[in-house]
């Protein structure tokens, strides 16, 4: 088990770790494609250009897993180009994104959706697991602790009645007792009719244990960004080049005025049933929006840089060792990829393929859940 948080990170405005959304988001301006170097010539590393994808040719080694499908792996260009108009806006969300660098992946299963609520309950069911939401933190793992603050729940996006400042968090998120898997948004609430629905409010430890019993694990950062495009170089949506290709929602994200007013104009007011919108070219559905998804790397904003500076393709990347987020250098961070519900251009833009989110392990959210991998071989 990870280790729990510190009182500091508990005292709930506390258990909101700044982090742990901050997945959070921000304005940036569209990522363009840029030219390639001509296949059969030299690659320039670090790159400052998207270089052609090159899938291998080898078949799948057997029928996909049902709910799978086969990501045949090969080499491609990872990361988010520059956009520095972005830059001026809130959390800058491209810059633990750059500088583009080739990367290889080995072959891979991939779930076709989020892990549903139906699916969750049926490892539940088996198990017995209790999420850490459910679970009330023990006093040792906060020394000085007031009792009343030693309560289960997690966070939950509340959106106030009126506009308010974007450069505080705190006026949309707080840590409800009682939340967790079962009650999304609180005790009251409930996934009655919702089997269909992406499985929130899952800490990286509950993701893990899952994909455990599920006999897969969680996918690499690389791997997740891989099959997220598609076969696709350098776009910056996981379908192509517009957000919006011939007036169409492509993904569940939030319009309107954000936080406090969600029009639904994409048909669906905060979460969707997993494949509600059409799949990427690997037929994987909702890798941009409705939810965001751990990935089993450990989070650092300069991970980018070193494989860059290597001067090599990266094969099959791990993550760095450890966590390291200068804005919380004792949160422990895995990487959220892909985006939410709640990303939108006036504050949160994730929902572009080359972006990244972080979160702190024992933090979930009603708007982060996961997919499973499974090894080629």
């Amino acid at each position: 088990m990870i280790k729990r948080r510190s009182f500091n990170a508990l005292n709930l405005s506390l258990a909101l770790s700044l982090s742990l959304l901050l997945t959070a988001c921000n304005k940036s301006a569209p990522l363009q494609a840029q030219a390639s170097t001509p296949v059969g010539q030299p690659v320039p590393l670090p790159l400052t250009r998207f270089q052609p994808s090159v899938a291998n040719g080898t078949p799948a080694p057997h029928i996909a897993p049902v709910g799978m499908a086969w990501i045949p792996g090969g080499e491609f260009s990872m990361g988010a180009a520059d956009a520095p108009d972005g830059d001026e806006v809130g959390m800058q969300a491209t810059r633990d994104s750059r500088p583009i660098h080739q990367v290889y992946v080995d072959g891979f299963y991939i779930d076709k959706t989020d892990v549903t609520n139906a699916q969750f309950a049926k490892f539940v069911h088996a198990t017995g697991y209790v999420t850490v939401a459910e679970r009330k933190p023990r006093a040792e793992d906060f020394p000085g602790a007031p009792p009343e603050n030693l309560i289960a729940g997690s966070v939950v996006f509340t959106p106030p009645d009126h506009s308010v400042p974007l450069n505080d968090h705190f006026q949309w998120w707080s840590f409800v007792h009682g939340a967790d898997w079962r009650h999304p948004t609180g005790p009251k609430s409930n996934i009655n009719g919702k089997d269909n629905y992406p499985v929130v409010q899952v800490a990286y430890e509950d993701a893990e244990a899952y994909a455990k019993w599920a006999g897969q694990r969680l996918p690499t950062e690389a791997e997740w960004e891989f099959a997220a495009r598609g076969g696709l170089a350098g776009k910056p949506f996981v379908w192509g080049d517009e957000f919006r290709p011939k007036g169409k929602w492509m993904a569940n994200t939030y319009q309107g005025h954000f936080p406090n007013s969600d029009t639904g104009e994409d048909g669906h007011v905060g979460l969707a049933p997993v494949a509600s919108f059409a799949p990427n070219g690997y037929g994987l559905y909702d890798m941009a929006g409705n939810v965001w998804q751990w990935t089993s790397d450990w989070y650092r904003p300069d991970y980018y840089r070193q494989l860059a500076a290597s001067g090599k393709v990266a094969r099959n990347p791990q993550g760095p060792d450890a966590s390291f987020d200068p804005a919380e250098p004792n949160e422990p961070k895995k990487v959220h990829r892909g985006g939410s519900y709640l990303c939108t251009d006036q504050y949160c833009s994730r929902y572009m393929v080359g972006t990244r989110g972080k979160g702190e392990v024992s933090t979930g959210t009603n708007h982060l859940g996961f997919r499973c991998v499974k090894n080629g071989v």
